[in-house]
């Protein structure tokens, strides 16, 4: 098997790799959502948004490596993609913890909402006459 073909079975690993601990996190999210717990809410949502930059991150760094001319016969090309992969993620979860754009701050909002509605329905519930019939 050639240099090239390692490259993008090991680029296909990662991205799949990548789509399950986004799968995750949803799941993650989707549990804090019964929890008040704002640490957790503000974790889980910056973790997907690094995720989701992450993601795009790494779609254009193997966009511009298909750069015509560029030489894919190295032998060490396979530990190039990783060690960028690594540096794609870790400057994904720097933007993410620096703000982002936006994405962590919507996704926390939705789920501190929901949180507190759900609160509200738990303390007053309602009194009981939706279920009398008169």
């Amino acid at each position: 098997m050639s240099a090239g073909m390692t490259g993008v079975t090991a680029l296909a690993a990662q991205s799949n790799l990548q789509q399950s601990k986004q799968t995750q996190l949803m799941q993650e999210l989707q549990a804090a959502k019964g929890t008040t717990d704002d640490a957790k809410i503000e974790k889980g949502a910056k973790d997907f948004e690094a995720m989701l930059l992450g993601t795009w991150l790494q779609q254009a760094e193997q966009s511009f490596a298909t750069v015509p001319g560029a030489d894919d016969d190295d032998d060490d090309a396979a530990g190039r993609d990783q060690m960028m992969n690594f540096g794609v993620q870790a400057l994904a979860q720097c933007l993410a913890q620096s703000g982002g754009i936006g994405i962590a701050k919507m996704i926390a909002a939705a789920l501190h909402k929901s949180a507190n509605e759900s609160e509200l329905t738990v303390a007053a519930p309602g009194d009981g006459k939706k279920n009398e019939k008169k």
